[in-house]
């Protein structure tokens, strides 16, 4: 009895071992579709590039902004934004640059504070998205205490508002799945400080 008993184990455990093999099989393939939706939802067009191409150094100037707050601003709810724009703002930039290098795309060099006419071309910065030219931000670095808060609110103001008008954009023509849900974001976010910042000027 146990000589046929252990006959059956062994026979047994063949045959689990066999359907695991071929359970092996039969998951690689089922596998293929999804590799294919993958590489789908990593696909990109030519509207991707331009949002990060013109959003980074949108994100930029809007920092730089921000940190002119500190030692400047009068307002306490002012700083705080200010310290809000730059914590949300900073890691987008980082996952902006990773795309473009991923897709083996031009990072902006662009500093922030800088004219149109140094944008060199660059898709999305056409004047209409609410960007400071040198003289602006000059203006608001010799500006302080309650005339820095009501320069920097109008001039942040105006420049979310170009940031949300690009965002909508990426929205109805994106394609990369990643770049259309970080626009939804800041449009979402942006409209918010905007409601923010014009009831603090007194707008609303």
């Amino acid at each position: 009895m146990r000589t046929t008993r252990f006959a059956a184990l062994t026979v047994s455990a063949v045959f689990a071992l066999a359907a695991c093999g071929g359970g092996d099989d039969s998951g690689s393939a089922a596998s293929s579709p999804s590799v294919s939706a993958e590489t789908s939802a990593d696909a990109h067009n030519a509207q991707d590039v331009s949002f990060a191409q013109g959003m980074i150094p949108h994100h930029q100037q809007a920092i730089e902004m921000a940190e002119l707050a500190d030692g400047r601003a009068a307002s306490a709810q002012v700083k705080d934004l200010a310290a809000r724009v730059e914590k949300a703002q900073g890691p987008e930039i980082t996952t902006m640059t990773g795309w473009l290098k991923a897709w083996d795309e031009k990072v902006p060099e662009s500093m922030p504070g800088m004219d149109h006419s140094g944008m060199d071309g660059m898709d999305g910065m056409d004047g209409m998205d609410g960007m400071m030219d040198s003289a602006d931000m000059g203006k608001l670095k010799k500006a302080s205490g309650k005339d820095f808060d009501s320069m920097f609110l109008t001039m942040m103001v105006e420049h979310h508002e170009g940031a949300v008008e690009m965002a909508t954009t990426e929205k109805a023509k994106g394609e990369y799945k990643a770049a259309t849900a970080m626009a939804g974001d800041i449009v979402t976010a942006q409209n918010a400080e905007i409601s923010e910042m014009k009831k603090l000027l007194g707008e609303n």
